[in-house]
């Protein structure tokens, strides 16, 4: 039993390595002959261009993850299938159910293989667009005059927010009573951010407003806000591009637009995305396994046109939820969501036909 299991494993592996290795390239050469007339313009050397695409990788094998798994998963399961060894196992007393089972384990597997990339994919293409001068993936310019509603301290005020030093100049922060807490009025000349340590206001004062009509107003030359965790660059108030953004991340971005009142649904939906696409590894390998048991006929090119064509209309799916999401016909979390819930149900059908 072990050494099917291992043959299993074996043989969805190859595959998988194989297919999520060099769709990249493809990603690659499509981009470069898209664009090359762009980079040439910009006077972009060959190993500067090399290096940036060695920083987009992981998007793009993020991207394969889901077609690799399925065509790795109907070349496995068709496989044994055309050479009867599927056959050969169930009247050894094998059901089908048990020869999937280690494709299913590394299904769940490459599901957190795809999140982990998700969430390093961010770091990645920042640095490719520092390379690169891309002005849309970066948000360094200064913000002048503005109200940010933060999420602890009430509502900052500030003439001027340079993110690429981590400073704010002339603040103002306001938070209303808590319970037995007072109001407060916090002013200052500059503001300075740490990684380390957060805010430290500067050259300023306190102004404590009590419900009984007393103030208490103390001046200050340092004063660290604990509770003002937002960093500079969450004060820009305009999120990243979402491919540019981590899980955490965008879940600040949600709710800072929400606080202030904005449409914060077509960031829901890409934030969903980025659990429920990871997850579409493991629905698309249950859905292709059974699929690939009635591949007899038709050999590799079938194998691989099934795959295709599966996965297109899963992707195709996902456009479409983000679409209606965004707009709000349909709750975020739901409509990106849809898609891997249409094909579980169909995926569980399939697989409960299955003679095992």
């Amino acid at each position: 039993m072990r050494l099917l299991s291992r043959y299993v494993v074996r043989t969805f592996t190859a595959t998988f390595l194989m297919l999520v290795l060099g769709l990249p390239l493809l990603f690659i050469v499509g981009d470069v002959t898209d664009n090359i007339d762009t980079y040439m313009e910009k006077g972009i050397t060959g190993g500067k261009l090399a290096l940036a695409y060695v920083y987009q990788l992981p998007l793009f094998i993020q991207y394969s993850f889901p077609i690799a798994a399925l065509v790795a998963t109907v070349f496995t399961v068709g496989g044994m299938t055309r050479h009867q060894e599927i056959t050969a196992a169930k009247a050894g007393g094998v059901s089908f159910y048990r020869i999937f089972l280690p494709i299913a384990l590394m299904s769940v597997v490459l599901a957190a293989a795809a999140f982990g990339l998700g969430e390093l994919t961010p770091i990645t293409l920042q640095k490719r667009a520092v390379l690169m001068g891309d002005q849309s993936m970066m948000r360094n310019g200064p913000r002048i005059n503005f109200v940010y509603q933060t999420e602890r301290e009430g509502v900052l005020t500030a003439r001027r927010l340079d993110p690429e030093v981590g400073e704010i100049s002339q603040v103002v922060l306001e938070r209303n009573a808590r319970g037995s807490q007072p109001g407060m009025h916090r002013m200052a000349e500059r503001a300075t951010w740490t990684k380390a340590h957060g805010w430290l206001l500067q050259r300023g004062y306190v102004r404590e407003l009590y419900a009984d009509g007393r103030e208490v107003t103390t001046h200050f030359d340092s004063l660290r806000v604990a509770g003002l965790i937002e960093t500079p660059e969450d004060l820009l108030g305009e999120p990243k591009a979402p491919e540019a953004m981590g899980y955490r991340e965008m879940s600040r971005f949600v709710g800072a637009i929400e606080r202030s009142g904005g449409d914060a649904n077509p960031l829901k939906v890409e934030r969903a995305q980025k659990l429920a696409i990871p997850m579409a590894v493991m629905v698309i390998v249950l859905f292709g396994a059974p699929l690939a048991t009635s591949s007899q006929r038709g050999g590799t090119a079938f194998g691989v046109g099934i795959s295709l064509g599966v996965t297109i209309v899963y992707m195709l799916l996902f456009r479409v939820g983000k679409a209606v999401g965004s707009s709000g016909a349909v709750d975020p979390t739901l409509a990106a969501w849809f898609p891997n819930g249409l094909f579980l149900v169909a995926g569980l059908a399939l697989m409960s036909r299955v003679r095992t």
